[in-house]
């Protein structure tokens, strides 16, 4: 009986300290970016860098108005991105790159439009965007890039 009652005060004990660690816990980083393959000398395109980057952004994070010094393609792979272009153009797509993918919407300046898991858009450096994950979880995207060496991913504005 006594090594009964140990065992339930332990459990219980370390139930609760369980509980109170979960609540003091950080929030996760609004947007998190993982670089997962990189190069600075990609054929045919010389002074550029060539990136393929993971991105995670959390329910109610808002990305700022921004533009891109060179090309990315945008890949949604989980989650909805509520997108927003400001100057430019962008059209949304979905279906495999090389087998005619489908036009989803042409959007063009002061259009909004949520992009969907599977879908993609190409931005070029004239194209000026802002974006919100206004649903209840994280939306993950794919990117790849071509910019120019020492370039930053995105510039403000």
């Amino acid at each position: 009986m006594p090594l009964l009652v140990v065992s339930v005060i332990a459990l219980g004990g370390g139930a609760a300290i369980g509980w109170a660690l979960g609540t003091h816990r950080a929030d996760p980083a609004p947007v998190v970016r993982e670089a997962l393959a990189q190069t600075s000398k990609p054929r045919g395109a010389p002074d550029r860098t060539l990136a393929l980057t993971r991105i995670t952004i959390q329910p109610g994070t808002q990305l700022a108005l921004h533009h891109h010094p060179g090309t990315q393609i945008a890949y949604v792979d989980k989650g909805v991105l509520t997108y927003t272009v400001e100057q430019g153009t962008a059209r949304i797509k979905r279906g495999p790159a090389d087998d005619h993918p489908t036009l989803v919407r042409k959007l063009e300046a002061g259009d909004t439009a949520k992009i969907k898991q599977g879908q993609w858009i190409v931005e070029q450096p004239s194209d000026h965007h802002h974006a919100v994950n206004a649903g209840d979880k994280p939306i993950v995207l794919y990117l790849s890039t071509l910019f120019p060496v020492g370039a930053p991913p995105s510039i403000p504005g």
